[in-house]
């Protein structure tokens, strides 16, 4: 998308008190740009058609229309475009839809700054985001709908060591758990979970899990091993 360019970003949502607070979390990075701001879908599809940002993270319940179609007129006019989608704990299917509808992340409305940054940082560059909070049922929900629309992604070529570790990372074991189960050191299972972080371009272990049920790696994601 950019080397050192700002990172462009319009915010939507209908309540103004949560527009303003998002504002200010993102005015304190310097690599991001807020270009504007909507109340609902119709105003936030003019300002990206007029703005061109890079980034777009807006609320799925909206006035006039809401964020799922909004979505899709945008990814239409811009297939780059990325999308986050701000959802409540309830929302499951609406964020399977946005999803579906080009979005290609999603945050809770009480998301930490931290993730709120990193969530841009990913969609920014094309990668996928998904709240640390996602439960295993969303994970699955997500995993088939990303399949049935992406189709099966092009194996990594994980070696035998990768793929245990992978299984173990999608049944929530921490890296001690790991380490004692496969007898290796916790730093070296540390330095398997960022390489396969990083082979698979995901930011945290939902992603991660949600990549592997794609590759055929598991067969379904767990709440707990």
């Amino acid at each position: 998308m950019m080397n050192e360019e700002k990172i462009r970003i319009i915010i939507a949502d209908d309540h103004v008190v949560f527009r303003e607070g998002l504002a200010m979390v993102l005015s304190n990075k310097d690599n991001i740009e807020l270009v504007g701001a909507a109340g609902n879908g119709e105003q936030l599809v003019k300002l990206a058609i007029n703005l061109k940002p890079h980034v777009v993270i807006t609320d799925i319940k909206m006035p006039v229309m809401d964020g799922i179609e909004a979505a899709k007129q945008m990814v239409k006019l811009n297939p780059d475009l990325g999308i986050i989608a701000l959802s409540m704990f309830d929302e499951e299917d609406l964020i399977v839809e946005m999803l579906e509808a080009g979005a290609r992340g999603y945050l809770l409305k009480n998301a930490d700054k931290n993730d709120i940054y990193d969530a841009i940082t990913a969609v920014a560059i094309g990668n996928n985001f998904y709240c640390k909070t996602t439960s295993a049922k969303l994970a699955t929900v997500i995993a088939k709908s990303r399949a049935k629309k992406d189709g099966r992604p092009s194996d990594a070529n994980f070696s035998e060591r990768e793929i245990e570790i992978i299984k173990l990372i999608c049944k929530e074991f921490t890296n001690k758990k790991i380490a004692d189960q496969l007898y290796l050191s916790v730093r070296t299972v540390e330095g398997y979970r960022a390489k396969l972080l990083e082979k698979m371009q995901v930011k945290n272990s939902i992603g991660l899990a949600i990549h592997a049920f794609q590759l055929g790696i598991i067969s379904g994601i767990e709440e707990n091993g």
